[in-house]
């Protein structure tokens, strides 16, 4: 089933220990806690060896972190989608900056995401990429500086200019394509501030992840909005 609700959180698990296995189950239940107590909508994007157990344990949506362009057949060590799906993931992120993709790729991964009724978040660095992306017709696409990844420096606020230049040319491009802002998001004025620069959410990982206490984190992420 596609995301189709925003504010939206997508909080994307990467490889960290703090999100792997039953730590990743234990993530996962804190942004659905989070989504039941503040009617803020959350999405998870753990490892792919993680997804069918959490979509069997939570009602939020599931989503891999990757999926490659092939098709059904000899492609061993690929991230097939119809097995993503089939293990419960409702969508895909797509060429993050930890994991890019040729154009023509992505477009094939959005495109088959689109036919199996899956939620497509690409990720960009720029306006120009943002534009590019806008063009393939994604559900998402997320805004992620790669410098600013980890840095605990929100884009919203280091580089506003490129959020709002990409929100405005998306929209030029494709009015039905919704944008998520990325790279540092870690608090509550962070959120806000990428929320009043046109995004429709957020796209983050570490700032939660590794925080004391995810779900105290991700309550003060949404307590401005």
């Amino acid at each position: 089933m596609k995301i189709t609700q925003t504010p939206l959180v997508i909080l994307n698990f990467k490889t960290y220990l703090e999100s792997t296995g039953e730590k990743a189950l234990q993530l996962a239940m804190a942004l659905e806690q989070v989504a039941e107590e503040t009617g803020v909508n959350m999405a998870a994007a753990p490892q792919g060896a993680d997804i069918w157990r959490l979509s069997q344990e939570v009602e939020i949506p599931v989503l891999a972190q990757h999926i490659d362009p092939v098709d059904v057949g000899g492609h061993t060590g690929s991230m097939l989608l119809e097995c993503a799906k089939e293990a419960g993931a409702s969508g895909t992120l797509i060429n993050h900056s930890e994991r890019r993709m040729q154009l023509a790729d992505i477009d094939l991964v959005v495109s088959k995401a689109t036919a199996a009724d899956m939620t497509s978040v690409v990720c960009t660095n720029n306006i120009q990429t943002s534009a590019a992306a806008a063009a393939l017709g994604p559900d998402f696409v997320a805004i992620e500086p790669p410098e600013l990844i980890g840095s605990g420096i929100p884009v919203s606020k280091a580089e506003p200019e490129i959020v709002e230049g990409s929100v405005a040319a998306i929209k030029d491009i494709n009015p039905a394509v919704r944008v998520l802002c990325g790279a540092g998001i870690s608090t509550g004025e962070d959120m806000k501030a990428a929320l009043d620069l046109g995004s429709e959410g957020v796209l983050l990982a570490s700032g939660i992840i590794l925080a004391p206490d995810p779900k105290k984190a991700l309550l003060d992420l949404v307590s401005k909005i």
